[in-house]
Formats: structure tokens, C-alpha cells, sequence
């Protein structure tokens, strides 16, 4: 059994094994064992509710697989992690959250009959403040099944449950494009001239200063962008081949494709208005009762309500009534009390 549920201590050695193997770039998360271990314990303070984190909460949520035997037999002191993901209630988390904005420059000549649109890239930091998913990870072998999109869909049943921590409208950054040798083209055609240092060595830096360590340096004046190579021109706004999946699964929630750019690989940022995507929409709060007969039906996600203690998991389920039944091992897996109502939506 698969079940999303806070990071906690006990997560941080799998973390950091998804986060060191990943095929996808996670800036949002370090790979530095000290960094991880406070990206967690903020985490924590975010589930708590404490007021210390208010207005910048910073949720990681971990998926977990429970062995087959049951609830009895998990080993809490070392968890079979295989994915990782993220909230950000606050993008930039207090400090300037940078992007290049794509927008148009009209260059025209009366006398020579001349009137060219010429696409440009504006620095800016309009989106902070932006609620975000980020860190999404997975391992390799539960990218083609049901894992993927319950441990990005979870997020969102998450947010529809506690909507007061979050903004009306939510992005997501998406990878760019990358070369086999691990850089990028479009840093190489852009940032590289104005930092020296190639995109490896800018991406750590990112993850340990924050994106406005680096943006500090960016030119604020706007770039054309046909003075860009044709390799940085052909992948604006493209995903990366690894961060393809999560990609298409956000567009299929009701993400749209933005104007903003990632500002060191040039990936696409996705943005949406809570009130538009699928699994809010779609969402319903139900009674449950424990029950060993389960008529199976459709599978869906089911949630607990609780902050603290969210859990989500996959299940198949008659979802007419208004009690729904479910299995004990279920219930357990869920840690439910027994007059708590469940948030489901379909899979």
C-alpha cells in the first residue's frame, strides 16, 4: 500500500537518496544531509501550525509503501521512501521569487515600412508571494504506475482541505531542457556571460542561497531574444524529458502554461486558479464505517482531514452512499478517528 503523509526525521536518509538520484533537478530541495534535515523540521513546524511559520508555511510531504502484511509489520525508524514532494504556501518564502517573463517589443520604421514584434525577456519577481508545488521526486521504477499521480494529485486534495494556508492561484516550475553532459543551453547562452560559471555550478548555488542569490546578478534591462543561440531559442519554455510526466499530469489537472520562465534553464512555469483544477473541483467529503465487506468499485484517493496528521492513500470503493465503507487496514493506514469525514475524488 502507497500513502502520502508529512516528512518526519525518520524520512531523511530515503530524502536524500531521492534527491541525490534524482533524473529531475530539484533546486527546491538540498542535497546536503544539514539542509535536508531543516527543509523537514520546517515542514514540521508547517503541519504543527505554528505561528512561527505563518504566511510562509512550507509543507514536504513523503510517499511511503507499507508492506503487504500490514501496519504492524512498518518499521518507522527506517520507512521505505519512494517519493517526495512539496508546498510552498509562499513563494520565495519572504524573499524576491525571480523569473523572466516573456512579453513583445514592437521596433517600427514609417519610412522603411518596418513593424516587427521582437519577443523579449523581462526580469522580475511578480509571482512571489505565489502559492507552489515543488520538490516533486519519485524513484525510477514507480514512474509508470498510479505512484506518480497520487503523490502530485495528494497535494492538491491537501490544499482543497486547508485552502486558508494557500493563495487563490498556485504555480509550478518545470525543469528545462538539459544537454546529455548535464548543462543547459540556455543558461550558457544567457546567465553563463554574467557569472562565469557553468550551470551545474549555478544550480548549487541556487539550492543553498536561494534563487536570489543569483538573480542579484541577472541584467534587469530586457533581453532580446533573438540575440540568444538558436539552441537556447528552441528550448524556452520546453520540459525537460525527466520532468515530462509530472508536466503532462499538471496539464491535465487544468495547469496552463505561463509567460514566466525559469530563469537559469529557461523550463516553463504552470499556474492555475485553485477554483479551475480537476481534483478541487471534484472532491467530496463523506462519512466512512470500518467494514471487513467492501463492495469494490472505482479507485479513488481518500484523505484524512487532519493538518497534522494528513494521510492519503488509493483505494477501491463504492463512492454513491454518503457513508463509505472501508477496509480496516484502510482505516488504520489513514489513522482515523471514528467521527472524522474523508475527502475523496476519483482516480
Amino acid at each position: 500500500m502507497l500513502v502520502v503523509r508529512p516528512a518526519d526525521h525518520h524520512d531523511l536518509a530515503g530524502i536524500e537518496k531521492l534527491v541525490t538520484t534524482s533524473e529531475a533537478r530539484l533546486t527546491t530541495l538540498s542535497n546536503q544531509r544539514d539542509q535536508l534535515s531543516q527543509r523537514i523540521e520546517l515542514s514540521q513546524q508547517a503541519f504543527a501550525g505554528e505561528r512561527s511559520v505563518a504566511g510562509k508555511e512550507r509543507f514536504l510531504f513523503v510517499m511511503e509503501e507499507l508492506p503487504q502484511a500490514g501496519l504492524s509489520d512498518v518499521d518507522s525508524s527506517n520507512p521505505n521512501i519512494i517519493g517526495v514532494a512539496g508546498i510552498d504556501a509562499c513563494a520565495g518564502n519572504g524573499a524576491p521569487f525571480y523569473n523572466y517573463r516573456k512579453d513583445e517589443l514592437i521596433h517600427a520604421s514609417h519610412q522603411l515600412d518596418i513593424h516587427n514584434k521582437v519577443p523579449v525577456l523581462y526580469l522580475t519577481h511578480e509571482l512571489t508571494g505565489t502559492s507552489q508545488l515543488c520538490s516533486l521526486s519519485i524513484r525510477r521504477d514507480y514512474k509508470q504506475g498510479n505512484a506518480l499521480e497520487l503523490l502530485s494529485r495528494a497535494r492538491l486534495l491537501f490544499i482543497g482541505l486547508f485552502r486558508e494556508h494557500f493563495s487563490r492561484e498556485i504555480i509550478v516550475e518545470i525543469q528545462g531542457k538539459h544537454t546529455d553532459s548535464d548543462g543547459s543551453p540556455f543558461w550558457d547562452s544567457l546567465g553563463r556571460h554574467f557569472f562565469g560559471m557553468d550551470f551545474k555550478s549555478a544550480d548549487y548555488f541556487s539550492a543553498i542561497k536561494t534563487k536570489t542569490f543569483i538573480a542579484e546578478l541577472m541584467p534587469t534591462h530586457p533581453i532580446y531574444v533573438p540575440l540568444l543561440t538558436p539552441e537556447a531559442q528552441s528550448v524556452m519554455g520546453k520540459p525537460n524529458d525527466a520532468a515530462s510526466p509530472g508536466y503532462q499530469l499538471l496539464l491535465r489537472e487544468g495547469f496552463r502554461t505561463s509567460k514566466h520562465l525559469d530563469i537559469f534553464d529557461g523550463g516553463p512555469t504552470l499556474s492555475a486558479r485553485l477554483d479551475d483544477l480537476h481534483t478541487l473541483n471534484h472532491s467530496r467529503y463523506k462519512f466512512y464505517q470500518s467494514s471487513d465487506q467492501v463492495s469494490k468499485g472505482c479507485k479513488y484517493m481518500v484523505s484524512n482531514p487532519t493538518l497534522s496528521d494528513f494521510r492519503c492513500v488509493l483505494a477501491s470503493l463504492d463512492e454513491h452512499e454518503d457513508t463509505v465503507q472501508l477496509e480496516p487496514k484502510l482505516v488504520d493506514a489513514l489513522q482515523l478517528e471514528e467521527d472524522d469525514r474523508i475527502a475523496v475524488v476519483a482516480f
